[in-house]
């Protein structure tokens, strides 16, 4: 009996997975059916997100009833097959005719243990000081000191993470939303500013830039707000100049090249920049994040912000936990960074003395000022008791004195079934048929949204879609015609008002996975898919047989809305346990709300949900020097 073919069976497999396990076995019949199943498995562990599979943790990933191999003997088989490397070092490469490496404990993809292994030998290359000129931050002293009045305190960890980015080159940070990771690099970006125009040279060459475009654009943003708000402050007008800087994609940025997967800019023709600023960090997987790293020119600095508490990436690897973990505390100076920094920080607390080195130069300082999304929301508690774990404290909060903004629904499991609230939702989608642009349709989008946990099922996104769309649609045709607002004919799957999620990337039109559009009709009553504008552009039409994969987006998966923030946000998890439940996925959904949010999960379900971790299996940390890399992940 073969394991491979009863996995298929069993439907733990997908039909690709299956099939270069059949491969295998077809080009040498002497394979085991041991390295088919492993082989199959690496294919599916990159499916769910993982850079590669623990042999010796099978059920890891597929929790199935079957016999597994000797863990012992599984190694053996696959270390002694010819379909298998086993580089003898981390930074090896392995040979080109080898679809799989097994390193450390895990078997890859050859392909993605490439790119693990780029990104590692990128994050060194960039990590690491420079020499800084003690007169030279001296006499920066008194701007730092008046962007950051409480530095001489010792706890201000905005004004340490300023104050390390200006030595290192390399530099994370982390924090929820509202702790000040973007007003943090307001400043330093002044702070730059004002070290160049001091050595009379340019201002420094920056890029901004996100996964998505709608967090590149925030991030910008957040920077333009904070110009505003300096310049009131009587910072000098020539070095806010920075914080005009627009933001784009990563792809943008990249250099996306019609139909073709590699970018224009990559270790050969570097970006022309000084420094690259890259927002919600924790969505980069892992092939993007190495062809950025690579991308980025010697000497120039690459700051990652992001939340560590958020769920991963859609795609393989959790980039931003691997590099946490192998980063120093930038709260924690070695001896030469402090004495370095005294201009800016005066003299630092022994006890922050820290001269431990793992190979691995990158600093990472986490933001902690309790925050509040907006006045009208007061999310601090529970979102603190969504990230430890803590179901019973989370109840509490739900259950007892309200918090602002704040809405718990134990027993509403579809708020399309509830009349009262079906029609609030309803109305405020029929009304974006009625905007009157649709630069306006997409802003009133991003009033209100819903997320789910999963994409199929009664809650899930695909079948409230299809349920919101059946009644809008009814409504519309119902409805007395005012002009081409109110013609409800559809054109295939599209018709006026129709929310719109890519799902997949594409070059030539220049849309990303993540993106959102709304269909509307132009002036001549042609039916358009309208997106957002690159930087603060207007809207760009789309003809809608044209467009990439998508979906609607009246409701969206908690993974499709991360890097987004919505007025007011309906949270629904499942009725009956969903292998995607975890702490991160309600964190990073309850987080999207600006001002309003509703949760819709029973007690049992959100205990659930909080008491798993959203783990991805990786080598990266192991790879930058954390740990012996006896247990990856």
């Amino acid at each position: 009996m073969s394991l491979l073919d009863d996995l298929r069976r069993a439907g733990h497999l997908r039909t690709v997975d299956h099939a270069l396990g059949l491969g295998l076995r077809r080009l040498d019949p002497d394979t085991p059916d041991e390295v088919a199943t492993a082989a199959a498995l690496a294919s599916l562990a990159v499916s769910a997100g993982h850079a590669g599979f623990r042999p010796g943790r099978p059920r890891d990933l597929v929790d199935a009833d079957v016999q597994w191999p000797d863990p012992g003997q599984w190694q053996r088989l696959l270390e002694a097959s010819p379909w298998v490397a086993t580089p003898p070092a981390g930074d090896a490469e392995t040979a080109a005719d080898a679809p799989l490496v097994l390193e450390h404990g895990l078997l890859y993809l050859r392909r993605y243990r490439e790119y693990e292994r780029r990104l590692a030998a990128g994050l060194q290359r960039l990590g690491g000081a420079e020499a800084v000129d003690e007169a030279a931050l001296g006499a920066l002293a008194p701007l730092f000191a008046r962007l950051f009045p409480h530095a001489a305190d010792g706890d201000d960890r905005q004004a340490r993470a300023a104050a390390v980015a200006l030595r290192q080159r390399l530099l994370l940070v982390t924090g929820g939303p509202g702790t000040g990771k973007t007003t943090t690099i307001a400043r330093l970006l002044v702070l730059l500013a004002a070290r160049a125009a001091a050595a009379g040279q340019p201002p420094p060459r920056i890029a901004l830039a996100a996964p998505t475009g709608r967090a590149a654009e925030r991030m910008a943003e957040s920077l333009r707000k904070a110009a505003q708000l300096l310049a009131a402050d009587g910072i000098d007008a020539g070095l806010l100049a920075p914080l005009s800087t627009s933001g784009s994609t990563l792809h943008r940025l990249l250099g996306t090249r019609p139909d073709a997967p590699e970018f224009r800019h990559h270790a050969g023709n570097p970006l022309e920049v000084d420094l690259v600023v890259v927002d919600e960090a924790s969505m980069i997987d892992l092939p993007l994040m190495a062809k950025l790293v690579e991308a980025v020119p010697d000497g120039a600095r690459l700051i990652l912000l992001g939340d560590p508490d958020q769920l991963p990436s859609v795609e393989a690897g959790d980039v931003l936990s691997g590099i946490l973990a192998a980063s120093g505390d930038g709260l924690r100076l070695a001896s030469d960074d402090a004495a370095a920094l005294r201009p800016l920080l005066g003299e630092v607390d022994a006890a922050r003395i820290d001269d431990a080195r793992n190979g691995f130069a990158a600093r990472h300082v986490h933001l902690l000022r309790g925050w509040r999304q907006s006045a009208a929301l007061d999310l601090a508690p529970l979102a603190a008791a969504v990230r430890e774990g803590d179901a019973a404290e989370a109840l509490r909060l739900l259950r007892g004195r309200p918090l602002d903004g704040v809405h718990y629904h134990a027993a509403l499991a579809d708020p399309l079934a509830d009349a009262s609230q079906r029609e609030r939702l309803l109305a405020h989608w029929a009304a974006l048929a009625d905007a009157p642009d649709p630069a306006s349709a997409l802003a009133r989008a991003g009033e209100l949204r819903l997320l789910t946990a999963v994409r199929d099922g009664p809650q899930g996104a695909r079948g409230l879609n299809a349920r919101i769309e059946a009644s809008l649609t009814g409504r519309l045709a119902a409805a007395p015609a005012r002009g081409h607002a109110r013609n409800a004919r559809a054109e295939g799957a599209f018709f006026h008002g129709r929310l719109l999620l890519v799902t997949e990337n594409s070059y030539r039109h220049r849309l990303f996975n993540g993106d959102t559009g709304i269909c509307l009709r132009d002036d001549d009553g042609q039916l358009m898919a309208w997106f957002p504008g690159e930087g603060a552009g207007a809207p760009r039409a789309f003809h809608p047989a044209t467009l990439p994969a998508h979906d609607s987006a009246f409701a969206m998966t908690v993974h499709k809305a991360q890097g987004s923030e919505f007025d007011a946000v309906w949270l629904l998890l499942p009725a009956r346990d969903a292998r995607v439940l975890s702490r991160e996925l309600v964190y990073t959904g309850l987080t999207r709300a600006r001002r309003e949010l509703h949760l819709a999960a029973s007690p049992d379900i959100l205990a659930t949900a909080l008491s798993r971790h959203a783990r991805r299996v990786s080598g990266l940390a192991w790879r930058l020097g954390a740990g012996d890399g006896s247990d990856p992940g």
